[in-house]
C-alpha cells in the first residue's frame, strides 16, 4: 500500500500521538522523582524538605485536540466524497419529491406501520395506494428534456416607467411528438408561468412577456426551467435550459440642452489668470522676447509700432464636472425624494458626458463609473441608500480631495439638508472653483438662492432641472 493513502497517513498520526503521550508522561514522571525539585523549588527556603506531590495527568483536552485532529486526517478523505455522492446523486433525486409528496410519503409509511402493528388491512391498504401514485408519479418526469429554449430581451437597459419587452422560443428538438409542458421564467422575486402545447418534431412555439418598470432596479430575469410533474404534484422536476440575463432599469433622466448647461464653457475651457503664450484665449500683447513663436507674432502692431509684438494668451482649462450624490437616507423626507435626487445627478453627468466633458461621480460608498453614459446609468442603477453616520459634508470634503482640479462641483442633497451644512460644503472647495448645490424637494417651486459664493438651486420636479440651471447660467 502506497504510503500517501488514507490508511498510512493515519497510521503515521496515530504514532506520533503516542510518541507525544509517551514524552509527556515520562517527563512528568521524571519531574515527580527529581530529588533536586523543579524550577517552583527556587521559593523554598533552605533546609526545607519539598515536598513529592503525585505524578501529573495529561489536559483531556489536549487528548481530544489529538484524537480530533488524527480522526479528521483519516476521516477526510471520506467525508469529500460522501459530500460529493450527496451533491451529485442523492440531493438531485430527493429534490424532484415537492411538499405534499414527502407529506403524502409520510402518512403512507405510517399506514403500513400502523397496520403491520395492528392488523388494520384499510391502512395497508391505503398505504398501497399512496406508495402506487409514487410509481406513477415517476413515469412522468423521466426522460430527458428535448427543448431547445432561446431568451429574447429587446433591451436589457430601459428607464424606469418603460415597459421592457422580451420572448421565449421553444423548439422540439427530438424525432418524436412531445407531451404539453411547463416553463418557468423567474423574473425578480417572481416567477411567470407559460404552458407549451404538444409539440411535434422541428415546432417551435413563441411567447411574448412584458416586464413592467416601476422602480430603478437590477431584475435578473431566467435561467428559463422547464418543469415536468405529475397531475397531483407529488413529484416536479425542474431543467434549466438557458442562462439568467440582467435587466437594468436606469433612473428617469431628462434632456439639459446646451443652453441649460450654459455655466460650461464651449471647447475653449473657462479662462484662469495664468498667462501662457500659446493658448485659445486671447489676451494682450507684448513685446517679442527670443524664443518666441514667430507664428503669435502680431505684424499689423509690428509694422505701426516698428517693433516686434506677439499676442500674449490666458492659459484656459476644459471644464471637469465633478458631482457629489449624498446617499445618506436620513437627508431625504421620502424614498421619493432619493429617487428624484439619483435622477437629477445621472441628468447632470448624462449631460456632461455627451458634451464629451471630463466628469467624476462620488458617493458615500466610493466612485461611480464615467467613461460612457451607459456605465453611468449601470452603477446609477445599482446606488442603494441607507442611513449612515457620514453626511453630506463629509462627501464634499473628499470630493475636494479625490477631485482637486475640477473646475465646476454640483452637490446633489435633499431638503434635510440646513443652509449651514450647505455652507461648510461650499467651504470645502478650493477658491476659483465655481460649486452649485441642488437641493431636491418634491412639490417645492424652482428657484436660485445664493449662500456667499455657493448657489442653491432647489428643484421640485425633474422637469424643472433644465429651468433652474438656465438660471443659475443667468
Amino acid at each position: 500500500m502506497s504510503s500517501s493513502t488514507p490508511l498510512n497517513r493515519a497510521a503515521d498520526s496515530l504514532k506520533r500521538a503516542k510518541s507525544a503521550l509517551g514524552g509527556k508522561i515520562r517527563s512528568l514522571r521524571g519531574s515527580a522523582n527529581d530529588p533536586r525539585g523543579s524550577g517552583n523549588d527556587s521559593g523554598r527556603r533552605p533546609g526545607q524538605a519539598r515536598k513529592v506531590g503525585k505524578p501529573g495527568k495529561l489536559h483531556p483536552a489536549a487528548v481530544w485536540a489529538e484524537a480530533a485532529g488524527t480522526a479528521g486526517d483519516f476521516l477526510s478523505p471520506a467525508w469529500t466524497k460522501v459530500r460529493d455522492v450527496w451533491l451529485r446523486y442523492v440531493w438531485p433525486v430527493l429534490a424532484v419529491v415537492s411538499l405534499l409528496g414527502w407529506v403524502v410519503l409520510a402518512a403512507a409509511i405510517g399506514l403500513w406501520w400502523a397496520g403491520q402493528a395492528w392488523g388494520w388491512q384499510e391502512a395497508k391498504s391505503a398505504a398501497m395506494v399512496a406508495f402506487l401514485l409514487f410509481l406513477l408519479a415517476i413515469g412522468f418526469i423521466v426522460g430527458r428534456s428535448a427543448y431547445g429554449v432561446v431568451l429574447d430581451l429587446a433591451r436589457t437597459r430601459v428607464a424606469v416607467g418603460d415597459d421592457a419587452v422580451g420572448s421565449i422560443a421553444v423548439s422540439n428538438v427530438s424525432t418524436r411528438p412531445l407531451l404539453p409542458a411547463a416553463l418557468e421564467l423567474p423574473v425578480g422575486s417572481n416567477t411567470a408561468v407559460f404552458h407549451l402545447p404538444r409539440m411535434k418534431p422541428a415546432q417551435v412555439h413563441e411567447d411574448l412577456f412584458t416586464i413592467p418598470t416601476a422602480r430603478r432596479a437590477v431584475i435578473v430575469v431566467g435561467p428559463v426551467r422547464s418543469v415536468r410533474a405529475d397531475p397531483l404534484h407529488l413529484l416536479r422536476r425542474r431543467v434549466m435550459c438557458t442562462d439568467p440575463v440582467d435587466l437594468f432599469v436606469h433612473p428617469r433622466t431628462v434632456s439639459l440642452g446646451s443652453s441649460a448647461a450654459g455655466f460650461i464653457r464651449d471647447l475653449e475651457g473657462m479662462p484662469t489668470t495664468e498667462l501662457s503664450s500659446a493658448d485659445v484665449s486671447f489676451h494682450a500683447l507684448r513685446d517679442y522676447v527670443p524664443g518666441d513663436d514667430r507664428r503669435h507674432i502680431h505684424w499689423k502692431t509690428t509694422a505701426r509700432t516698428n517693433k516686434l509684438m506677439v499676442r500674449q494668451f490666458e492659459e484656459t482649462r476644459r471644464a471637469h464636472l465633478a458631482i457629489s450624490l449624498s446617499i445618506n437616507t436620513d437627508e431625504y423626507e421620502s424614498e421619493a425624494e432619493f429617487e428624484m435626487a439619483i435622477s437629477v445627478a445621472a441628468s447632470i453627468g448624462r449631460q456632461a458626458i455627451s458634451e464629451q466633458r471630463d466628469l467624476d461621480v462620488l458617493t458615500q460608498k466610493g466612485p461611480l463609473r464615467c467613461e460612457t453614459g451607459r456605465n453611468l446609468l449601470d452603477d446609477m442603477t445599482r446606488v442603494v441608500g441607507a442611513p449612515m453616520r457620514k453626511t453630506a459634508v463629509d462627501l464634499a470634503r473628499n470630493l475636494s480631495d479625490a477631485v482637486p482640479n475640477a473646475s465646476v462641483v454640483f452637490f446633489v442633497v435633499g431638503s434635510h439638508v440646513t443652509a449651514t451644512q450647505l455652507r461648510t460644503c461650499a467651504a470645502s472647495v478650493p477658491p476659483g472653483v465655481r460649486s452649485l448645490a441642488v437641493r431636491v424637494q418634491p412639490g417645492a417651486a424652482p428657484s436660485r438662492a445664493n449662500i456667499a459664493d455657493l448657489t442653491v438651486l432647489t428643484v421640485g420636479d425633474l422637469d424643472d432641472l433644465a429651468i433652474v440651471l438656465r438660471k443659475a447660467a443667468a
